[in-house]
């Protein structure tokens, strides 16, 4: 610690680089450091002469306490700005089973690393609030979520030795590489719709040849199923350009339902109007699939031989159906218990390169959550405030359409080389 910074508390150096000029991150930690009461002087500022070559400032933060200046370093933090000074991080352990230490840190969704005898290390796992937990012998750091944290477990605490890096500007200039995640009705979708497409294509010919971080995950409601969006996105399915499927029991229910009687929530599908008896069919499907056991016995037998879900099992799509209180039945497969449906989810998080969160407000926000901010995010959704939310998460990389379901996926489909 330097001899200034001992005799003033309430003041401290800190550091950001990368394209912090472009991204306006340079601004943003300024004015919240005002807008919170602190006040700065700017010692030194490097602007990257080309969109290659990195800007850095360093910064002294004045405040009249030192619970001021902690709370502005917390704010910042998540921007990119770290303390100068080169401390360890501190660690304390978990004082019982699923009990985090009083000041532990909370992650964000940014790429971080922690000092550690003396290196930086990078922290495996990365995912918005969670705590981090230190392997010192093996000199490793991964995050873990509360429920699972175990008595003794060492756990960083504070801030010290703790950096956030903030996303870079992607360098393929298509929708991902804007500079403000944008979310209007008003938007012309057709270009954003043309980005995806083309990333998808990629992403699919680098799965092809099994290269890491290649899979796109869609997250989606049972409002693609109502709303008709149902024969474009099997044909996304089919011709493998969806590998990760989360939804819930609804989506499922439905998909098979129209399947076995051509109606969506008793909705004649193809006839525009209810059916009669209409509201049992999706019961009566469920029931039908408990009978034989599992979606994919009921794929393969035969009783299922269309639709999203006998697309899933065809070409070996990874499927994570998490319930809710409101279910009925559930279908076979589908975790009751959320925190095991959590855990199912982000074990398949690692592969993703592309997310589409889909007409569905809880599971777009989970997933949403369980992701890093280095993970291309679309939202799709008619109700602006979900799309909205995920865009605010703080990543260049997410992209928000107000748009039914069908609609997106059929310009998606059609995109990709759907004829129909």
């Amino acid at each position: 610690m330097t001899s200034e910074h001992a005799m003033n508390p309430s003041q401290e150096r800190v550091v950001l680089q990368g394209h912090i000029i472009d991204s306006l991150v340079l601004a943003k930690v300024l004015d919240l450091i005002l807008m919170m009461g602190g006040t700065f002087d700017l010692e030194d500022v490097h602007i990257g002469k080309t969109r290659e070559e990195p800007s850095r400032a360093r910064i002294v933060i004045r405040t009249v306490s030192k619970a001021l200046l902690d709370d502005i370093l917390k704010a910042i933090q998540p921007h990119g700005a770290s303390v100068e000074r080169e401390a360890n991080c501190r660690t304390k352990p978990a004082p019982a089973n699923g009990i985090l230490p009083e000041e532990f840190y909370a992650t964000t969704h940014l790429p971080t690393r922690i000092r550690l005898k003396e290196r930086w290390v990078e922290v495996d796992g990365i995912e918005m609030d969670l705590a981090v937990r230190v392997d010192e012998q093996r000199s490793t750091a991964h995050t873990i979520p509360m429920g699972e944290v175990r008595e003794g477990d060492q756990i960083v605490v504070g801030r010290e030795g703790v950096r956030v890096t903030p996303l870079q500007r992607p360098s393929e200039p298509d929708v991902f590489g804007f500079m403000e995640s944008h979310v209007s009705a008003e938007r012309p979708h057709g270009h954003v719709i043309a980005d995806i497409a083309s990333r998808m294509r990629h992403l699919r010919e680098q799965a092809r040849l099994g290269q890491p971080g290649s899979n796109v995950l869609l997250s989606g409601g049972p409002a693609i199923i109502h709303a008709g969006g149902r024969e474009p996105l099997t044909w996304l399915i089919e011709e493998g350009f969806i590998h990760v499927l989360f939804c819930g029991n609804a989506l499922a229910a439905h998909d098979m339902e129209a399947d076995l009687y051509g109606t969506s929530l008793g909705y004649g599908l193809t006839a525009g109007h209810a059916v009669r008896h209409g509201h049992e069919h999706h019961l009566r499907t469920i029931n039908r699939i408990r009978a034989i056991g599992s979606i994919d016995a009921a794929v393969t037998s035969g009783v299922i031989t269309h639709g999203i879900m006998a697309a899933c099992v065809r070409q070996r799509v990874s499927v994570v159906m998490a319930g809710t209180i409101r279910d009925d039945g559930p279908l076979p497969g589908v975790i009751t218990d959320s925190i095991q449906a959590q855990i199912a989810m982000r074990a398949m998080v690692p592969g993703v390169g592309l997310a589409l969160l889909i007409a569905s407000t809880l599971h777009a926000v989970a997933t949403g959550n369980l992701l890093p901010a280095t993970v291309p995010t679309v939202c799709v959704d008619v109700n602006p405030s979900v799309p909205t939310k995920l865009a605010d998460r703080g990543s260049f990389q997410a992209v928000g359409l107000v748009m039914d379901a069908a609609s997106f996926l059929a310009e998606l489909a059609r995109a990709l080389g759907r004829s129909t």
